[in-house]
């Protein structure tokens, strides 16, 4: 504690070691500053962050219902204005399941108002509070609790949810993907979002050394990794249109070498890397 600067906003929580969640909530706290307010639905960072009679928010913060999420930030706009606030953020921290399978109405329904909220999804693509169970964000071939890697089945049959194009597809204020392992394209999105009125949405993929069978000082560089082999390309959407701001063309042994870092993936046939690969590719020439 005594090496955190004393502008710390999230602090002394009581996260997993190495928890890419916790970063992304702490970055981007730190950005917007004590005029934020954060609404955290059922999930990691509530758990970890709410442990009564410990609060390791130092913003002003609440626990949503799970798929509430973006209701609960519009009506926390409402509310303050309504007291006559101004200056404020309210930022809503929500993980993959929370977002892109239980929010989706409350964050779809924000977005077509155009509420004046920010939403982060914390991505570490599965359910990983709840024991590692698939969300419609973990990618193909990845073993999760309830897509187990056996002799019939290889880990989940899926491709992950394209949420950011969803997102986009409703025609939002402002958009962007990010990664814990790029932070100062993180915190720039961060900036970039609070200065728009209107509704925004940031996609920030946080790795969980815990469901990916990785350790704990790996995170950060996991998540440049993902980044840098073209597998969660760094993008944003703004004016109707669609920009890469960091562009890194897929590479197969680059792909390769961070699959066989993970546990998750360490049971994948070269068939399976290979669609991988594929889909990678395929993905990249239409951004």
């Amino acid at each position: 504690m005594k090496n955190l600067d004393k502008n710390e906003y999230f602090f002394g929580h009581k996260a997993c070691a190495g928890c890419g969640g916790a970063l992304a909530v702490r970055i981007a706290l730190k950005t917007l500053g004590e005029r934020a307010v954060a609404v955290l639905p059922a999930g990691c960072m509530s758990a970890v962050g709410f442990n009564f009679p410990q609060l390791a928010f130092a913003n002003n913060a609440i626990i949503s219902t799970f798929a509430g999420t973006a209701s609960m930030l519009t009506g926390i706009v409402s509310g303050l204005r309504a007291r006559g606030e101004t200056g404020f953020t309210a930022v809503g921290f929500a993980g993959d399941g929370g977002t892109a399978d239980i929010g989706i109405q409350a964050l779809s329904g924000a977005i077509d108002r155009n509420d004046d909220i920010l939403y982060i999804c914390y991505d570490n693509e599965a359910y990983m509070n709840t024991g590692v169970q698939k969300s419609s964000l973990t990618p193909f071939g990845a073993r999760t609790t309830t897509t187990p890697a056996g002799d019939r089945i290889r880990g989940n049959i899926r491709e992950k949810k394209r949420m950011f194009e969803i997102v986009a597809a409703h025609g939002i204020s402002y958009a962007a993907t990010a990664s814990v392992g790029y932070l100062r394209d993180y915190v720039e999105k961060i900036r970039k979002a609070a200065a728009v009125r209107g509704a925004k949405y940031i996609h920030v993929l946080a790795p969980c050394p815990t469901g990916w069978g990785t350790g704990a000082d790996e995170t950060v560089e996991l998540a440049a990794e993902a980044v840098d082999c073209g597998l969660f390309p760094l993008r944003e959407f703004s004016d109707g249109k669609f920009r890469v701001t960091i562009r890194r063309t897929p590479n197969a042994g680059a792909i390769r070498a961070h699959l066989a870092r993970q546990g998750r993936f360490r049971h994948l046939t070269e068939e399976d890397i290979e669609h991988v690969i594929s889909l990678t590719a395929a993905r990249s020439n239409h951004l």
